[in-house]
């Protein structure tokens, strides 16, 4: 399978996963085609989205709720129940509209875990106020990788505030989306 024909069916995948997806208050992370023939495996990566609105049995959007939560929000993150009901749904229109060429695949959904991948704009907006790891294409300020605090993203570019001991501690550090190789969150264990 050529390099372009893998990307079009990826393509088609990220377009009926997000169909299936945001009705539920689901987002698609990130969706990866790895393997040929009967060693093919197909990740899907989802997380809650934070806007908050769940679709209920009647199809009639409302805000989430939460009796464990004082503020009344669901607690972020994805649940089993929410990779079973992706896979189950988005395995099956694969299946019938045979979008994965060949005999067979390995279907997994999963969250993108504590450290998750940031790679879009909407994830950078989202995880504002958040420790990450980013690596640069091009240094800045002769250094690739840095590790700080989003501090925000705004017309392409992102600030982020670096973790640094006295006295260059709390200095922001600006470069655009485009110059980021890798990203992902930071957690404190």
């Amino acid at each position: 399978m050529s390099v372009i024909a893998k990307e079009e069916i990826v393509a088609k995948i990220v377009e009926i996963a997000e169909r299936v997806a945001e009705p539920e208050g689901i987002e698609i992370v990130e969706v990866n085609l790895l393997g040929a023939g009967r060693g093919r495996l197909l990740r899907i990566f989802i997380d809650r989205n934070p806007s908050g609105i769940d679709r209920n049995t009647s199809g009639i959007d409302q805000p989430q709720e939460s009796s464990s939560e004082p503020s009344g929000e669901r607690p972020h993150g994805v649940t089993h129940a929410d990779c079973e009901f992706i896979s189950q749904q988005v395995g099956t229109i694969l299946d019938i509209e045979d979008v994965i060429p060949g005999d067979s695949y390995t279907l997994e959904v999963s969250s993108p875990g504590l450290e998750r991948k940031l790679s879009k704009a909407r994830d950078f907006e989202r995880f504002v106020g958040q420790k990450a790891k980013v690596v640069l294409r091009e240094p800045v300020e002769n250094q690739r990788s840095w590790v700080g605090k989003l501090a925000g993203f705004s017309q392409g570019v992102i600030a982020l505030e670096i973790a640094a001991l006295e006295p260059a501690a709390g200095r922001v550090i600006h470069f655009p989306l485009d110059q980021v190789q890798k990203a992902n969150l930071k957690f404190d264990w």
